[in-house]
């Protein structure tokens, strides 16, 4: 079983549209640096990090003079490979985590499992297609990047909201905190597998 100074990764990706550099500490106490170039993206960052109790640390450039897409998009990769690097071989986690976050009127479920099988279930009605200067079609872009790269299966639901701002950071608060949940030791599975297949 990996001690808990090994859930610690660094990973950077670079190509002609961005250039990334994330490294995250699993067992962090919230503490975040986080300079992409898109305002809300940062904001929304913030979250995983202050409610998952993740220090993470995440430097983007890209060709924002173009759009926010890019970069959006490579941060989740880049961030879902660094999450599968710092759990190494998943002994000793719980692997499934829910909670359900309000912000005001909205409601947001996330529940998550550190399967290795990637899948995104994306439920988020955004009544605006921005919030500020960002694509809400964006968000979507972000959860389904970070699925694929972190190799988990992911469920986004919505039960409540009207606001573009208020369901979107609900989403990434109830993010933080199933992520919180999945990767915590459970301390009556010692250093097994959470699978009854043997492998994840």
């Amino acid at each position: 079983m990996n001690d808990f100074d090994d859930r610690i990764a660094e990973i950077g990706r670079k190509t002609r549209e961005t250039d990334v550099r994330v490294a995250l500490n699993l067992d962090g106490t919230g503490q975040c640096r986080v300079e992409t170039g898109v305002p809300f993206l940062d904001h929304m960052l913030a979250q995983i990090s202050t409610h998952g109790l993740v220090d993470i640390d995440i430097h983007a450039r890209g060709d924002l003079h173009i759009d926010d897409h890019h970069t959006n998009e490579d941060v989740g990769i880049t961030l879902g490979q660094c999450l599968v690097k710092a759990l190494a071989d998943k002994r000793g986690i719980r692997r499934m985590g829910n909670f359900t976050a309000p912000l005001d009127e909205a409601r947001v479920e996330v529940i998550l499992d550190l399967s290795g099988r990637p899948h995104l279930t994306y439920g988020l009605a955004l009544p605006t297609a921005r919030v500020g200067t960002y694509d809400t079609q964006l968000v979507r872009e972000f959860y389904q990047a970070i699925a694929n790269e972190g190799k988990l299966t992911l469920h986004v639901l919505q039960h409540a909201g009207i606001n573009s701002h208020h369901i979107i950071e609900a989403s990434f608060k109830a993010f933080a905190r199933a992520l919180r949940e999945a990767t915590e030791r459970d301390p009556r599975r010692g250093g097994s597998l959470p699978s009854s297949k043997g492998s994840l």
